[in-house]
């Protein structure tokens, strides 16, 4: 994989992580909490709000433990798509599919710089 698309997998990886940090925050406070004065449930994007300054660098740590969260942020967005009414399921299909997004694209940028490795004879470990 050419070096432009992993910056650009990097790039939509990041930028969709921020967008599902913020509306995980915003879902269970503004958008469609559980009760009506807001949830705790917003702790939630913590996880990935801690995860973020390390994604921004490019590390690969938070990366790897980015790739074990997203497919369950992934799957709650599902879940309540499916069992929750009105805007409720709007909020979780989309936060569903911001997971969805910077997970693919997540593999992407690995999947990049370990084509990139191969290619400079770099051993894989």
């Amino acid at each position: 994989m050419p070096a432009p698309s992993i910056a650009a997998s990097a790039r939509v990886a990041v930028t969709g992580t921020l967008a599902l940090t913020l509306l995980e925050l915003l879902w269970e406070i503004v958008l469609a909490p559980l009760t009506p004065h807001g949830s705790w449930l917003a702790i939630k994007a913590l996880p990935l709000a801690l995860l973020l300054p390390g994604l921004g660098r490019g590390s690969r740590k938070p990366r790897q433990w980015l790739a074990l969260l997203l497919p369950f942020y992934a799957a709650e967005g599902l879940v309540r798509a499916v069992a929750e009414p009105g805007r409720h399921a709007v909020v979780a299909a989309t936060a569903c599919t911001l997971a969805v997004v910077a997970f693919v694209a997540l593999l992407l940028w690995f999947r990049g710089e370990a084509n990139g490795n191969a290619r400079a004879g770099v051993a894989g470990g």
